[in-house]
C-alpha cells in the first residue's frame, strides 16, 4: 500500500526483512518506484534509430533486436553511408525509416534516442551533433579516444538536457555478474590485485580491429570493456598507469599485436590488463586476488558441430570471449588450508542495458552507465595509449 504523507511517501508491505528486499533483483526495482515522486507520464514507446548499421549481424541489428524485445523502446529507424547496409537493416525489420546520414536521422522527429554504432574515431563528432540535434545518446564503446572529447560530450548533454550513456553491454554479462557477487559479498575479502586478459593467437579480424586510425589504437578495442571492469571493481580510476606493447607479427596492421596495461591505486592495489594477437596459450580471463583467497575463470572453446547434406560434418568455432567462464574460488580457512569450490555464471539478466536506459528514460530510475564512468575509462585508455606509443612511460593520472 502507498500513501502521501506531507511531502513524502509511506510504502506499507507484508516483506518484513528489508535487508532482503533491498537486495533482491526483482522485487527492489519495483520497491524503489514506489518510494519516488510519480513517474514520467509519456505512454508512447521511445523511437531508437542507429547510427552506422554495419554489416550483417553487427551492432546495428544487435541494438534493433533489443529495442524490438524491450517494453518503452521501439526501433523506428537506421542511417549508414553504405546503401547495402540499409536494405539489410529494411530486411532484418521491415517497418525501419532508413537514412542516408547521422544528420538525416538527426532530423527526424520519430527519434528520440540514437545509438551510435560507427568505429571509435567518429563517436565525439556524432555524439555532439545528435545532443545538439536533441536526442538522447547511447554511444558504442568507447565512448570516445581522448577525456576532452569525453568532458564536451557530458557538457553537451546537460546543456541540452539529454541523456548520454555508453552502452557497456559486458558489465551484464554472466560471469562478470557471478564475480561481482562473490567480490561483493565479501567472499574473497579485500580485493587487492585484478589481472584480466583476451586474446589467442590468430590475426586482428576487420578494418577498425586493426587499423589505429579507425579504432584509435589496440587498447580501446576490450580495453573499453576490461577497463570498465576493474574500474567498477575498484570503485574509482586508477591513479597511474603503464603499458607495454609489441607489434612483433602481424605487421600488415598498424594496432599493435600485444599490449600490457598496468594500473595502480594511491593506496597500492593494482591491476593489469592483458590483450594478445600472438598468444598460443591463453591466459585466465580472470584472475581477482583478495585478502581471503582469489578467484579464477578460464576462457573455453566455443564450437558446434552439424551434419549438412552434400558437405558432411562441419564445425563451427565461435570467438572464445562470448561464451561466460565458471569461476573457481578458492579461499584460506586456517584448520583446513585452501578450500575450492566452483561457481557458474550468473542468470541471464536479458537487455540489461536497454531495459536500464527505457528505465531511466521513462521511470527516472537511475542510470547504469553514468558518463563521468565511462570518461574515466577513456581517461585511462588514452593515457595507456600514450604510455605504449612512448615505449612504457609511467602516467599520472590527475
Amino acid at each position: 500500500m502507498v500513501r502521501t504523507l506531507g511531502a513524502g511517501r509511506v510504502v506499507t508491505t507484508g516483506i518484513t526483512d528489508l535487508d532482503a528486499l533491498r537486495s533482491h533483483p526483482i522485487l527492489r526495482p519495483f520497491f524503489e518506484r514506489l518510494l519516488r515522486p510519480v513517474a514520467p507520464t509519456r505512454t508512447s514507446d521511445l523511437g531508437v534509430g542507429v547510427v552506422g548499421y554495419g554489416p550483417f549481424g553487427g551492432m546495428g541489428y544487435l541494438h534493433g533486436l533489443a529495442a524490438t524485445e524491450t517494453d518503452g523502446l521501439a526501433l523506428v529507424a537506421a542511417a549508414d553511408s553504405a546503401s547495402e547496409r540499409i536494405d539489410t537493416a529494411r530486411s532484418d525489420f521491415p517497418d525501419l525509416v532508413g537514412h542516408e546520414s547521422a544528420d538525416s536521422l538527426g532530423n527526424d522527429p520519430d527519434v528520440d534516442i540514437a545509438i551510435i554504432a560507427t568505429p571509435p574515431v567518429l563517436h565525439a563528432q556524432l555524439a555532439l551533433q545528435l545532443l545538439r540535434a536533441g536526442k538522447h545518446v547511447v554511444i558504442e564503446k568507447p565512448m570516445c579516444l581522448r577525456r576532452v572529447d569525453a568532458d564536451e560530450i557530458i557538457a553537451t548533454a546537460a546543456e541540452m538536457d539529454r541523456t548520454v550513456t555508453v552502452h557497456q553491454s559486458r558489465r551484464w554479462d554472466r560471469d562478470w555478474l557471478a564475480l561481482r557477487g562473490l567480490t561483493g559479498r565479501g567472499d574473497i575479502g579485500e580485493v587487492f590485485n585484478v589481472e584480466t586478459f583476451v586474446g589467442g593467437f590468430e590475426h586482428p579480424c576487420r578494418a577498425w580491429h586493426s587499423e589505429e586510425s579507425i579504432s584509435g589504437g589496440a587498447i580501446y578495442d576490450w580495453g573499453s570493456h576490461h577497463v570498465d571492469w576493474i574500474v567498477q571493481l575498484y570503485g574509482s580510476a586508477p591513479k597511474r598507469v603503464l603499458c607495454s606493447s609489441h607489434t612483433r607479427v602481424w605487421h600488415d596492421t598498424t594496432n599493435a599485436d600485444q599490449l600490457s596495461l598496468w594500473m595502480q591505486w594511491d593506496d597500492g592495489r593494482e591491476a593489469t590488463f592483458r590483450q594478445s594477437d600472438i598468444c598460443a596459450i591463453r591466459r585466465p580471463k580472470f584472475h581477482i586476488q583478495g585478502t581471503l583467497g582469489t578467484i579464477e575463470g578460464h576462457y573455453r572453446p566455443v564450437r558446434s558441430d552439424a551434419v549438412v547434406p552434400g558437405r558432411g560434418h562441419v564445425e563451427h568455432v565461435s570467438h572464445h570471449a562470448e561464451a561466460p567462464v565458471d569461476l573457481t574460488v578458492a579461499t584460506y580457512d586456517g584448520a583446513l588450508g585452501v578450500r575450492e569450490s566452483t561457481v557458474p555464471p550468473a542468470p541471464s539478466p536479458g537487455w540489461g542495458f536497454h531495459r536500464n536506459l527505457a528505465d531511466h528514460l521513462l521511470l527516472g530510475e537511475p542510470l547504469a552507465v553514468r558518463p563521468e564512468q565511462s570518461r574515466d575509462v577513456v581517461a585511462v585508455l588514452e593515457a595507456g595509449h600514450r604510455s605504449g606509443a612512448g615505449g612504457g612511460e609511467l602516467i599520472e593520472l590527475e
